[in-house]
């Protein structure tokens, strides 16, 4: 699509609090953030956050007219405001898709919609593939189908020709014969009880600030910042190396291409930057092609962050879409 005047990108909804935290248990010793936004009796969307392991913040709230929907946030097992933090017991695909059902039963939802980006499409994807009934809606952004040519490209050097300097320092602390499979070589690192905490806090931060340093196409220091920061990086980065290293626990590589006819009463908008490094436009138009049905929407001048104001004008304009 082409570029739209910056005068005509609709910006995101004013900030907003919540009306309700709370905190939900789940299974395996599990306990979720869970917080609500908006209009109590408006449309209900869930929102999706990335990683595995990224937690939510206040701003993704402004992506929802706060009169016309019921906005839910929560944090995914192990990061963010859940418990027990970094944790990867009982923490696969298949416990985040219980714990969304969890989520809906609890609220008692009928059906709603989706919102989710990144690891966010993918997990939505895989919960509306496995309960097509309870979705109506679905807004979809930075495609991830957790395929391993995916990972290959941002862990095996795609990503890396775009941004040298990054990867560069990505790899340095890996040995040169371990880096043929840096999901590996990393993940040894972050869990090995023959590692020292403070060593495998280094290594976590480094894994979190070369996916920081890709998001956009221009430096972002308060992104880079924030991804080095103890808490944050420790949770992001065992949590995705755990979910990488066991290929998203999923029972095939394409599995949700494979399943995407469950979809077709689901009204879906996917909206992908041409720029983005992390989850390269590829992996939307084959989604795309798979679902005919669903309408795509590619911003040239866009990465992957969903901040970015064109990819944040598609967004809300989809959302605003959602019919109740």
């Amino acid at each position: 699509m082409r570029s739209k005047p910056k005068a005509d990108l609709k910006p995101l909804y004013p900030a907003i609090d919540a009306y309700k935290f709370e905190y939900l248990e789940v299974s395996g010793g599990h306990t979720l953030y869970l917080e609500q936004s908006g209009n109590p009796n408006g449309y209900p969307i869930i929102f999706v956050h990335g990683g595995p392991g990224g937690g939510t913040s206040p701003l993704q709230r402004r992506f929802f007219n706060p009169k016309k929907f019921r906005i839910i946030l929560f944090d995914q097992r192990g990061c963010g405001k859940s418990r027990p933090h970094a944790s990867v017991d009982h923490n696969t695909t298949w416990d985040l898709v219980n714990d969304i059902e969890a989520i809906r039963q609890h609220l008692s939802l009928s059906k709603f919609a989706f919102m989710g980006g990144s690891w966010g499409s993918t997990l939505a994807l895989i919960y509306a593939i496995n309960h097509p009934d309870r979705v109506t809606n679905m807004v979809l952004r930075g495609i991830f189908l957790m395929r391993q040519k995916e990972l290959d490209w941002f862990y095996g050097g795609g990503t890396g020709a775009i941004f040298p300097e990054a990867w560069d320092r990505f790899i340095s602390p890996i040995p040169v014969h371990e880096r043929g499979n840096l999901i590996e070589a990393y993940h040894k690192r972050l869990f090995s009880d023959d590692i020292p905490r403070s060593e495998q806090l280094m290594h976590a931060k480094e894994w979190s600030l070369w996916e920081a340093s890709t998001v956009t196409s221009i430096p972002d220091t308060n992104r880079n910042n924030g991804s080095i920061d103890p808490t944050f990086a420790f949770a992001f980065a065992r949590i995705e190396a755990h979910f990488f290293a066991n290929c998203g626990f999923l029972e095939d590589d394409n599995y949700i291409l494979n399943n995407v006819d469950k979809l077709k009463s689901i009204d879906t908008t996917i909206v992908q930057g041409r720029c983005d490094a992390i989850c390269p436009p590829v992996s939307a138009y084959d989604l795309k092609r798979a679902m005919p049905w669903a309408k795509l929407s590619i911003v040239d001048r866009a990465g992957h962050s969903a901040f970015e104001p064109e990819i944040a004008d598609e967004l809300v304009r989809a959302t605003d879409r959602v019919s109740c």
